[in-house]
C-alpha cells in the first residue's frame, strides 16, 4: 500500500484531489491532509508517506520551504514530491524540481488521467512495496467491497436474519455502529452533461461527486455512503448524541459539490433513530421525503412533511425471504415467481406510481449490490434503451414500470440459469478468500457461516464437496502458510506467532505446524 499525504490550504482542492486518488487504485491510501508545510511535518513525524502532493503557495510554511525542510530531515529518497501550482507560480515549481520533486501539476488543468500518470511515475521511482506489509490482492479487495455493499443494502432493507448476524458482519467489515443516533438520507445526482457523457464518463462523474459528499459530511459527522446505482445514493449519518437540524449542513455540502462538478443534488432526509436495526425505517422515510423534492426545495426532511408515512415507499423486506434465497442460490424459478407476484400486485394498484417505482428501484439496487458484476450485466441487457437500466426513471406510469420489471425478470432468469451450476463453488471460493484474509483471527464454522448468511452444516457440506480439504483443515493450512512468513520474514518467536494466529497455545500451534509441514516450527526456522 503506497501512502499519500496531501498538503494544500484550499479545502475544495484537497477534497477533489483526494476523490481522484481514491478512484484510481486500491494500492493507494491517503493517510492525511494538511493546510500548510508545518502541519505536514507534524504528520510525517507520526507516519512517513511514500508520496506527497503539496501546493506551493500556503500560509505559515509554503511548499518550497516544506520540501527543503523534508530533505534536511529525511534525505533525498523519501518521500517522493509532486508539486501543485497555478500558472503564475511556474518559476517556484521549477525551483522545487531542484529539490527532487518529480513533477509539477497545474491545478486548474488537473484530471484523473494526468494524476494517474504522475502517480504511476512516483510509484516507479519508489519501487514495489513489501507485499507482506498487508497490501491486499485486488481480487480480495474487490471481494471485501462486494461484502460491504451487500451489508449496506441488507441494512437499508432489513434483510438480516438476526441482530447477531448484523453484529458479526459489521465487526468483520470494521464498521462501527455504537452511536446514539442514526439518520438516513436518499439522494439523486443530476448533471447537465448527461446527454453528452458516455456510460463510463457518467460513472466517473457520479463516483467523484459521491466521494466529495462523503468527505465533506465526515468533517461534521461519521457517515457511511452507499452507491445504489449510477444516479442514486444513500447515506447513513451517525452521531454520539442528538443530531441537530442537518439541512443547513447538507445545503452547504451540496452547493460545494455543485460548484465543483456542476451537478444538481436532490435529497430526502429520514427520521432520526436510536438503533442500527431501525436504520431501514429512516431509509424508507427518506425515500418518501425524496418524492417531495423539487428544484425550489431540493432538500426535504420527512419530519417537516406532516402526515408523510414510510409506507409511501415500498420496502422489499416484505418479500425478503424469497428474494434473499433467490439471489443467494441463483434460483431462476424463485426469482421469476417473486417478481411475477410483485407485478401482479402492481397491476391491481395502478394508481400507486410512487410505490411501484420504489419497488423496481429497490430490486435494481439489490441486484447491483449483491451480484459481483450486477451493474455491468444490467447495463448490457438494457443497452438498447436510453440511459440503459436507468431508463426505469423515465417511466411515467405503473404499466411502464411493470414492463421494465418484466424485462428485468428475463435478464435475471437468464443470468441465474447460466450461473446456478457454479454457484455453490462460488460460495466456497468466497469463503476461502475470506479465510485467507483473516488468518490472524480466531475463525469458527458458526461465525463464518453467519457472516455469509448460510447455516454451519450447509457450509461444511459445501466445503467437503467443492474443496480438497475440510473447513477446519483449510483454515489450518492458511494459518501455517502465514506462520511460515512470520517466522522467516518477521523473525518472530514461535510463541509470538502462535499468539498472533490465535492458536491458543504454543504446543497446539507446533502440533498443527508439524502435521502440515512435516517439521516443527523450530526445525523450519533452522532450515537454510
Amino acid at each position: 500500500m503506497y501512502k499519500i499525504l496531501i498538503v494544500d490550504d484550499e479545502p475544495l482542492s484537497v477534497i477533489g484531489i483526494r476523490s481522484m486518488i481514491e478512484s484510481l487504485n486500491t494500492g493507494l491510501q491517503v493517510i492525511g491532509t494538511a493546510g500548510n508545510g508545518e502541519e505536514a511535518l507534524s504528520i510525517m513525524k507520526r507516519e512517513m508517506p511514500d508520496i506527497v502532493l503539496t501546493d506551493i503557495k500556503m500560509p505559515v510554511m509554503d511548499g518550497l520551504t516544506y520540501i527543503k525542510a523534508c530533505r534536511d530531515l529525511y534525505g533525498q529518497d523519501k518521500p517522493v514530491f509532486i508539486m501543485l501550482t497555478s500558472y503564475e507560480e511556474f518559476w517556484m515549481a521549477k525551483d522545487a524540481i531542484r529539490y527532487g520533486a518529480i513533477e509539477y501539476l497545474v491545478k486548474v488543468e488537473l484530471t484523473e488521467e494526468i494524476l494517474k500518470d504522475t502517480l504511476h511515475r512516483a510509484i516507479e521511482k519508489i519501487g514495489p512495496v513489501n507485499k507482506n506489509s498487508g497490501d491486499p490482492e485486488i481480487s480480495e479487495s474487490s471481494f471485501m467491497y462486494r461484502m460491504h455493499d451487500k451489508f449496506m443494502i441488507s441494512l437499508l432493507h432489513d434483510l438480516f436474519e438476526s441482530e447477531e448476524q448484523f453484529r458479526l458482519q459489521a465487526k468483520d467489515l470494521g464498521l462501527i455502529f455504537d452511536y446514539e443516533k442514526y439518520l438516513c438520507c436518499y439522494g439523486e445526482l443530476l448533471s447537465s452533461q448527461n446527454s453528452s457523457l458516455t456510460y463510463e464518463g457518467h460513472t466517473a462523474l457520479f463516483a467523484g461527486c459521491v466521494r466529495m459528499i462523503s468527505n465533506l459530511i465526515e468533517r461534521s459527522y461519521p457517515c457511511y455512503m452507499i452507491t445504489l446505482d449510477n444516479s442514486h445514493f444513500a447515506m447513513i449519518i451517525c452521531s454520539p448524541s442528538d443530531l441537530p437540524d442537518p439541512v443547513d449542513l447538507y445545503e452547504r455540502v451540496f452547493n460545494s459539490v455543485h460548484n465543483y462538478y456542476n451537478v444538481t443534488i436532490k435529497c430526502g432526509i429520514g427520521i432520526s433513530v436510536s438503533s442500527p436495526m431501525s436504520i431501514c425505517d429512516s431509509f424508507q422515510f427518506a425515500r418518501s421525503a425524496f418524492r417531495k423534492c423539487s428544484d425550489e426545495n431540493p432538500v426535504v426532511l420527512s419530519s417537516d412533511m406532516g402526515g408523510l408515512q414510510s409506507h409511501d415507499s415500498f420496502n422489499i423486506s416484505l418479500v425478503k425471504n424469497d428474494l434473499t434465497r433467490a439471489f443467494e442460490d441463483y434460483d431462476p424459478a424463485l426469482l421469476s415467481d417473486t417478481v411475477s407476484r410483485l407485478c401482479d400486485l402492481l397491476n391491481e394498484h395502478k394508481e400507486h406510481y410512487v410505490q411501484a417505482l420504489d419497488l423496481a428501484s429497490n430490486l435494481l439496487y439489490l441486484s447491483i449490490s449483491i451480484l459481483p458484476d450486477g451493474e455491468d450485466v444490467l447495463n448490457n441487457y438494457f443497452c438498447d434503451t436510453p440511459d440503459s437500466y436507468l431508463s426505469l426513471y423515465r417511466m411515467n406510469t405503473v404499466s411502464q414500470i411493470i414492463d421494465w420489471l418484466e424485462r428485468y425478470r428475463e435478464c435475471m432468469y437468464s443470468l441465474f440459469e447460466e450461473r446456478r451450476r457454479d454457484h455453490k463453488n462460488h460460495i466456497v471460493s468466497d469463503v476461502k478468500k475470506y479465510i485467507n484474509s483473516h488468518t490472524h483471527d480466531k475463525l469458527t464454522l458458526n461465525e463464518v457461516a453467519a457472516i455469509f448468511g448460510i447455516s454451519p452444516s450447509y457450509l461444511s457440506q459445501l466445503f467437503s464437496k467443492y474443496n480438497d480439504t475440510g473447513f477446519n483443515e483449510y483454515i489450518n493450512i492458511c494459518k501455517i502458510e502465514e506462520a511460515k512468513r512470520l517466522l522467516k520474514s518477521e523473525n518472530l518467536k514461535v510463541y509470538e506467532v502462535a499468539d498472533i494466529l490465535n492458536f491458543g497455545s504454543e504446543f497446539y500451534f507446533s502440533k498443527v505446524f508439524k502435521k502440515i509441514q512435516g517439521v516443527t516450527p523450530s526445525e523450519y526456522i533452522a532450515k537454510p
